[in-house]
């Protein structure tokens, strides 16, 4: 493996020049986002011009309520005693006006109109995310509206399905798309989704996952429809300890749901012996540390370096890049330049993304191996680090 901190054997120059080729390594190593939620990549440009063609009526400007996305958390008396300090109060830059990332998420659904419109967002997400060195992503998409029931699930899924093989073409990108379940459903309800999913396999959409406030409904209520997803030959995934301070969750996602990768992750730090379990099994953890709670953003980037110090197998993602807003690339450079990881430690994060992926095992193995020539290329280029 390459030494990214030395020249010859002597130290990094530690000067400018340092800074500057370690940002630039960040900024164009190629990456892998697994879990991104389509809705939440549409811009505000983009939910402008779908909002004025489906003639939605919304309370302001759609430029003016993504600048104030901010979700407001559950009670603070939850998370007083955590291991990482949860904010209490306010940040210091959050709007007096506040929308929340799921109010603009059902605006933008009710502003979908037909199949173009999925075809669009899901191409507009993947031409994004290649502006910052995405090489391949998985998009996690809801059950269709209810306006569009005539669509049905898998008229959603051929359109994004279309979108993706446009980013194939022009991009030279790879994705997947995951099945979410919305946890505030009941167990019922999910199981006649995961029947609607698996009823019409499709190469693109291969997996699962599990949305929503974590406290609005336990994993294990779903046993049953991810015990049918596995059955079909579905991947697994689930947001897990990311709202309920607690890491049983997370051991429930794996044991009982079949999870292969956790969504979020952090009160995995609440107990040591998760810990060493998750670290002893290179559980993937794609964490995130923007957020549309403005005042948990230092307590995220917290928590993602004490996983990091802690061993654990994270990789970096973006969630809601149109939202938040952020990118990979952005997450990427705070976790360099906030959190503090070494280009060594992003570096095996590339890799890992990419190991981690839903790609069929020959496709990964084409992509881990692009992955390696791009970045020995990068390292020739810039070092020393």
């Amino acid at each position: 493996m390459s030494d990214l901190s030395t020249d010859n054997g002597g130290p990094a120059d530690g000067g400018d020049g340092h800074r500057d080729r370690v940002a630039q390594y960040v900024a164009r190593m190629p990456k892998a986002d697994l879990h991104v939620h389509l809705i939440g990549t549409v811009s505000a440009a983009t939910f402008a011009d779908l909002a004025r063609q489906s003639g939605i009526d919304l309370p302001d400007a759609p430029e003016t309520i993504w600048r104030d996305i901010n979700s407001l958390p559950p009670d603070p008396a939850l998370y007083r005693n955590t291991r990482i300090p949860v904010p209490q109060g306010q940040g210091p830059d959050e709007p007096e006006h506040p929308y929340s990332l799921f109010q603009a998420s059902e605006w933008v659904g009710a502003a979908l109109r037909g199949p173009d419109d999925i075809t669009r967002i899901t191409y507009e997400a993947f031409a994004a995310a290649h502006l910052g060195g995405t090489r391949h992503l998985e998009l996690q998409i809801d059950d269709v509206p209810p306006h569009l029931a005539a669509l049905g699930f898998h008229g959603l899924v051929d359109a994004c399905v279309d979108g993706i093989k446009l980013a194939e073409r022009d991009l030279g990108m790879t994705g997947r798309l995951i099945a979410s379940i919305d946890r505030s459903h009941s167990g019922e309800q999910a199981l006649e989704f995961v029947r609607r999913v698996v009823d019409r396999p499709n190469e693109y959409l291969a997996g699962i996952g599990l949305v929503n406030l974590e406290l609005a409904g336990p994993p294990e209520r779903f046993a049953d429809a991810y015990r049918l997803a596995g059955a079909a030959g579905l991947h697994r995934t689930a947001h897990s300890s990311e709202h309920a301070p607690v890491a049983v969750n997370t051991i429930t996602c794996l044991d009982l749901l079949g999870c292969d990768r956790i969504d979020h992750g952090y009160y995995v730090l609440e107990d040591e012996a998760v810990i060493e379990r998750c670290r002893e099994e290179r559980v993937p953890f794609t964490v995130i540390s923007t957020t549309s709670r403005r005042s948990w953003r230092p307590w995220r980037r917290a928590s993602i370096g004490a996983m990091a110090e802690a061993g654990l197998n994270i990789i970096l993602a973006s969630d809601d890049p149109g939202m938040f807003p952020t990118t990979l690339a952005e997450e990427y450079r705070i976790a360099s330049e906030d959190i503090g990881l070494p280009a060594e430690r992003l570096r095996e994060m590339s890799l890992a993304g990419i190991d981690a992926s839903w790609l069929p095992a020959a496709e990964k193995a084409a992509a881990r191996a692009r992955f390696e020539r791009e970045l020995a290329n990068l390292e020739a280029e810039l070092r020393p680090f």
